[in-house]
């Protein structure tokens, strides 16, 4: 495409804006296909928008064909742009709701992966109490990886996110949640199911393929793995169910997720005594936001959650 001085209007109509929206869900959906789902439009559809978009820009946002989807360089900086005008179109948006009693605009929420089987589900409770305080909030969550929405809440596209406590950021408030203990666990169809836990060593545990965490951990976290039989890795917790579940590997899960499975007789832990671990969980806001009429209500209301607990 030719380079010209002028790519998009001079102003930006709520067309221009479905358009790049439809972009941004395109883009983190991994394609169109995934995005015709989320958006609840056709794919031909979705490409007419896309390249209604480039032709406004003037790039190549993306390639899509037989070899598959991936995101061009421009496509990239539109895409970052593009957060960046939707994070700033919900500041204002909520800097006018604070004039007013109504709640009324967006809440964005970035929540690590395999959170929602925690017994205390103060994030549910706490969300519905929002939706029943302001029942035109639109609520929009996203599973993300921890340093994903780190950067999220700090560049203002997330308003409020949920990590284990790994690390503290200069520029993020932290409100705890939980503290999640895991074990180590095996399938049914595993050697080690039937066998006693009192003679598993650690020497004899070493001889078993294990599957360990491709995310960032913390310290003490990292010691109980320490002696195992690095054979395999997932960047989620899900996947680490996935091989464990196959009866060819062991490895490490929340008791909260892995219970359905223990109550089916499917897992069982390995040395629970033993071989355990805590994760703590926060909240977290970015400090010196401007105010925000919808997350201050959501975090009171998750607040209140700790008081009933």
């Amino acid at each position: 495409m030719k380079p010209k001085d002028n790519f998009l209007p001079r102003q930006l109509g709520d067309a221009h804006i479905r358009l790049l929206r439809i972009f941004k869900v395109v883009v983190e959906s991994g394609g169109f296909a995934a995005a015709e789902v989320q958006l609840n439009i056709s794919r031909p559809a979705i490409s007419q928008a896309v390249t209604e978009l480039e032709g406004l820009i003037n790039a190549r946002l993306c390639h899509r064909g037989r070899s598959g989807f991936s995101v061009t360089e421009e496509g990239e900086i539109v895409y970052q742009a593009t957060l960046q005008l939707l994070a700033g179109l919900e500041d204002f948006r909520s800097q006018i709701n604070a004039i007013n009693r109504d709640l009324k605009g967006e809440l964005n929420i970035g929540i690590t992966d395999n959170m929602v089987t925690v017994p205390q589900m103060r994030i549910t409770r706490a969300l519905a109490a929002l939706k029943d305080r302001g029942p035109e909030v639109v609520i929009n969550i996203r599973m993300i990886p921890p340093n994903d929405i780190e950067s999220a809440v700090l560049d203002g596209s997330l308003h409020i996110g949920v990590v284990p406590d790994l690390r503290t950021l200069p520029g993020i408030d932290y409100q705890p949640l939980y503290q999640e203990q895991s074990l180590l666990y095996c399938s049914y169809q595993h050697p080690l199911y039937p066998q006693d836990d009192r003679r598993l060593s650690d020497k004899k545990l070493a001889d078993y393929d294990a599957v360990l965490p491709a995310y960032a951990q913390a310290a003490q976290i990292k010691k109980q793995q320490m002696i195992l039989k690095a054979s395999a890795s997932s960047t989620d917790r899900e996947g680490i169910a996935f091989l464990i579940l196959s009866g060819r590997y062991i490895g490490f899960l929340p008791t909260h997720y892995a219970q359905r499975w223990v109550t089916e007789g499917r897992l069982r832990p390995l040395q629970p005594e033993k071989r355990f671990f805590h994760t703590h969980y926060s909240a977290i806001t970015r400090k010196g936001a401007r105010p925000n009429q919808i997350l201050s209500a959501y975090l009171e209301e998750l607040a209140k959650t700790a008081d009933e607990e």
